[in-house]
């Protein structure tokens, strides 16, 4: 169930209630690709900086170690001993970004797996069934993601077609989620508008999933090289014909200022994987911007990341220690820096709400991105 608290503009702030917990949007999930997060981040550290949802890869769980095993393991919360809300996103985006290794049929798709390379297929009703197999809390559904430089008949076949997988999956989740032997006959289905930087495909789109009157709606397809500016036009466009009662997610993205951008925008689902593979290198946010603790200049700099922030490696650690673990290769530096990041972002999140429910957004972003694109300290 999701229910909206306050309103300021087009930003929402709600809440949604799963058989897993319950989120509070804005929310920011923590990217666990393959059922962990990159960096050495155990799920007690996901509750210790404040994640709401994690998300975890239906492709890469399907090819290794296998949807089935995780299955026989009582499921992706039980496997990976998290008790929080997961999504689980449909294996789409991976199938189609294997380019060459792929056939695209009415059914599903052909393809090789990029581990062994043996032939697999899949479809709607197979993304369902290795998600009901995950058991995770929101599954997506399975579509295309076509490239935002594609033409656009081919965009609009690609559309249509996804419209009618969109079906499929909603038919088969229903027949799954009435199964004895399912683990989670709560999972909730999240359907994924299309249509590349044109506003008119994405409009139909928006108004023929919309009838089918889902759990969620994502916006898919954005973030993959398009202008940031064309970004906000499609949302600017597409995202008042989704429906405002039901969560609205924008798949991939993105940086702060994105965020902050479409939360204004009626957004209130992000994921990403910048906060982690940015810390893996040694980039770390602060409200200032960015740093790279591999310059020189914090090779004697005793301060944390960032004054004032209460994640594990600011509490304890300097920028100077931080920067010498990554110049040692040590994987303490890499794991202090995601640690921080994905805190950064939980807290950010946090941040979001507080100004929506006190119907100060506005000046919140305004406040916030200036200071954030100004002169580094």
């Amino acid at each position: 169930m999701y229910r909206i608290i306050k309103r300021d503009g087009r930003a929402k702030r709600a809440e949604f209630t799963t058989v897993h917990g319950v989120v509070q949007t804005p929310v920011f999930m923590n990217v666990g690709t393959v059922a962990a997060i990159k960096g050495a981040v155990a799920t007690t550290d996901l509750e210790e900086i404040g994640t709401q949802i994690e998300l975890s890869n239906t492709y890469h769980l399907h090819v290794r170690p296998g949807d089935e095993l995780i299955k026989k393991m009582g499921g992706l919360h039980k496997f990976m001993n998290w008790k929080r809300p997961i999504l689980t996103d449909s294996g789409g985006f991976q199938v189609f970004s294997l380019a060459k290794l792929r056939k695209i049929q009415e059914e599903g798709v052909q393809f090789q797996s990029h581990i062994d390379g043996r032939k697999i297929f899949m479809g709607p009703e197979e993304s369902m069934q290795i998600q009901s197999n995950l058991a995770s809390t929101i599954a997506m559904a399975f579509d295309e993601c076509p490239s935002s430089r594609a033409d656009r008949e081919y965009v609009q076949n690609s559309v249509n077609r996804t419209t009618r997988w969109l079906i499929r999956c909603q038919k088969e989740m229903k027949r799954l989620n009435s199964l004895e032997d399912t683990i989670n006959r709560n999972q909730l289905l999240f359907g994924i508008n299309q249509g590349a930087v044109y506003e008119e495909i994405r409009i139909e789109h928006a108004k023929a999933i919309s009838e089918l009157d889902l759990d969620g709606y994502a916006v898919g397809g954005l973030a993959v090289g398009e202008t940031h500016e064309e970004m906000y036009r499609i949302l600017d466009a597409v995202v008042p014909w989704l429906p405002v009662e039901k969560p609205t997610y924008l798949m991939g993205v993105g940086t702060p200022v994105n965020i902050l951008e479409a939360v204004d925008r009626g957004v209130d689902f992000f994921d990403c994987v910048y906060p982690s593979r940015n810390g893996r290198h040694g980039h770390v946010y602060t409200i200032y911007g960015k740093l790279n603790l591999f310059n020189a200049k914090y090779e004697l700099d005793e301060r944390p990341i960032q004054e004032g922030c209460g994640c594990p490696a600011c509490r304890h650690y300097s920028r100077g220690y931080i920067r010498h673990l990554l110049k040692a290769k040590e994987m303490l530096g890499m794991r202090l820096c995601v640690l921080h990041n994905l805190y950064f972002y939980n807290q950010l999140m946090e941040e979001i709400r507080a100004a929506i429910e006190e119907e100060r957004y506005q000046s919140f972003k305004k406040d916030w991105i200036s200071r954030y694109q100004g002169e580094n300290p």
